[in-house]
């Protein structure tokens, strides 16, 4: 059993930055790739990033590539996401999640799940 907890959300304004952050308690950490996704208010939850567990390899939703980055620190068990250059559109609860998958982008795909932190963004 693992479990996420997710911090580092708020309101911010367009063109500003925010780092979350996962922190996760249970089994060893590093042997799972984790993924941060989205769900923003009447939308279905979407993929934004994922990581390996030795955080080598690192895959984005297009639509994030240019201005998120995830990483994570195997020594603290966390993982986190940098967004930087927010839009308005970036409005949505985000959630960490960790799967022993490979490749995996689908939210069945992922076992365990955080709570969520909301992030709004004002134009």
């Amino acid at each position: 059993q693992v479990q996420l907890v997710e911090s580092g959300g708020g309101s911010v304004q367009a063109g500003d930055s925010l780092r979350l952050s996962c922190v996760a308690s249970g089994r060893t950490f590093s042997v799972y790739d984790m993924g941060w996704f989205r769900q923003a208010p009447g939308k279905d939850r979407e993929f934004v990033a994922r990581i390996t567990g030795s955080g080598a390899r690192r895959y984005y939703a297009d639509s994030d590539k240019a201005r998120f980055t995830i990483s994570r620190d195997n020594g603290k068990n966390t993982v986190f996401l940098q967004m930087n250059s927010l839009k308005s559109e970036d409005t949505a609860v985000y959630y960490c999640a960790a799967t022993t998958k490979a490749w995996a982008t689908r939210q069945e795909d992922y076992d365990y799940w955080g709570q969520g932190t909301q992030v709004t963004v004002s134009s």
